[in-house]
């Protein structure tokens, strides 16, 4: 069965999300990085799960991620550009909250990210993201697991089929 890798964007990551990814890294044995423009603790000395350091350029972990991730893997970020860019990849994405975002939805969420960022930048109050509890957490872990067990039997069903000789 190929492998895939959950890649982390851990720059904004809230620590019980952090501990989440973590705990189901480690009980499916899933190759786990986290990317920062910092180090960010981990609470884990598991080899298949890291944390990567990129420069502290502006967007340089997003490159990082970008750049070496592949379209068997599923990423995790709430910043939406970068979530954009991987669905433009063939990546599966989701959002600290448990949104999943895909080709359908993409382009509505960048238009409204732009909209807040352009009132933020004039002097407005744009829309406000709701604080995170237990509740958001908990939506993070279903739809964390659902994506993983999709990715599983995916992966699955792919090492099941026999080889075609094109």
């Amino acid at each position: 069965m190929q492998a895939f890798t959950v890649w982390v964007d851990a720059d904004s990551c809230p620590i019980g999300v952090r501990d989440m990814i973590i705990r189901f890294a480690q009980r499916l044995k899933i190759p786990t990085v986290f990317t920062a423009n910092r180090p960010i603790p981990l609470n884990t000395r598991c080899s298949f799960i890291r944390m990567t350091v990129s420069e502290t350029t502006p967007d340089a972990a997003d490159n990082y991620i970008v750049e070496h991730c592949s379209p068997a893997d599923i990423a995790v970020t709430r910043d939406i550009p970068l979530a954009s860019r991987l669905i433009d990849k063939g990546i599966r994405v989701l959002n600290d909250r448990g949104t999943v975002y895909t080709r359908e939805n993409i382009g509505e969420r960048l238009s409204l990210r732009n909209f807040n960022l352009e009132l933020y930048e004039n002097g407005l109050a744009g829309e406000k993201t709701s604080s995170f509890g237990k509740k958001e957490l908990n939506l993070f872990a279903n739809s964390f697991d659902k994506e993983l067990q999709k990715k599983i039997k995916e992966l699955r069903f792919q090492a099941t089929q026999p080889l075609s000789n094109e």
